[in-house]
């Protein structure tokens, strides 16, 4: 497990995703919140459209250019069945959509700026990701 610890890597990381979150909030006074950003599009309005897309192409431009850098990095498997992580996906959807918001809106930008419902939210989210880990892990297992 030590070969997966980066601590430069995760750090810089962590500096960019604060950096952007920072300059859209400063910009175009938004919060960068990955699941409103895309859902925006989807209900677009009349003005509202041109940074959306420019963000979520920011996203995939840069994931592609570091997979073709170092296509190692990319490079993951996943110890669960495909019902296993659609059931996943859909439950971290749903969850998004109760809680108002994902990880990167609650998690980097709303506890940045001392919002206690994104406290409360993050605090939330992170709580049931440790029990679903737990149970999935100890006592279900996979969803064959």
């Amino acid at each position: 497990m030590t070969a997966s610890f980066t601590p430069l890597a995760s750090t810089i990381g962590g500096m960019l995703i604060g950096a952007a979150s920072a300059v859209l909030l400063l910009g175009k006074g938004r919060v960068a919140g990955i699941s409103g950003i895309v859902g925006g599009l989807f209900r677009p309005e009349a003005g509202d459209v041109a940074w959306r897309v420019a963000f979520v192409a920011g996203m995939i431009a840069v994931g592609a250019t570091l997979g073709a850098v170092d296509p190692s990095l990319f490079s993951a498997t996943f110890p669960r069945s495909p019902n296993t992580i659609a059931i996943a996906g859909l439950l971290v959807g749903f969850g998004t959509r109760m809680g108002q918001g994902c990880t990167s809106g609650h998690g980097v930008c709303g506890i940045s700026r001392f919002s206690a419902r994104s406290i409360a939210a993050t605090m939330t989210f992170m709580a049931a990701g440790f029990a679903t880990v737990f149970v999935t892990q100890h006592v279900v297992g996979d969803v064959p």
